[in-house]
């Protein structure tokens, strides 16, 4: 089993889109996956509209892919060098980080991931 940027195991990212390179719902990796979609990040309109500003709309159903489209809250294996561009940009979305693989860590420092994690919501007792 993989693991994440705390050397952990490797926790889903997403079912619901099903996401993944590999679409198992992990940002798993392996040498085919030339991108390295090792980021569970949460999207946002902001994001989304970046990622569509750089040739990568990924706010469009293409069906003929088997691709339903993002919204904001989904959650998506993003690949590592995207997300360090818009983290560069100040437009990076939260990361789930015990989601996130621990290959990310070549590309982008631990320090950035933590400064964006996400932080689970918890009811007050």
């Amino acid at each position: 089993m993989s693991s994440n940027v705390f050397g952990t195991e490797l926790e889903p990212c997403s079912q619901d889109p099903l996401t993944g390179f590999y679409r198992d719902g992990c940002c798993e990796t392996g040498p085919e996956d030339l991108g390295m979609h090792t980021v569970c990040a949460i999207m946002t309109e902001e994001f989304l509209e970046f990622s569509r500003e750089r040739g990568n709309d990924l706010s469009t159903p293409r069906p003929e892919f088997g691709f339903q489209g993002l919204a904001p809250g989904d959650r998506w294996c993003l690949c590592a060098a995207r997300w360090k561009e818009a983290w560069d940009a100040g437009k990076a979305p939260q990361v789930v980080l015990t989601a996130t693989h621990e290959a990310t860590l070549e590309v982008v420092p631990l320090e950035a991931l933590v400064k964006v994690a996400w932080r689970e919501e918890r009811a007050s007792p």
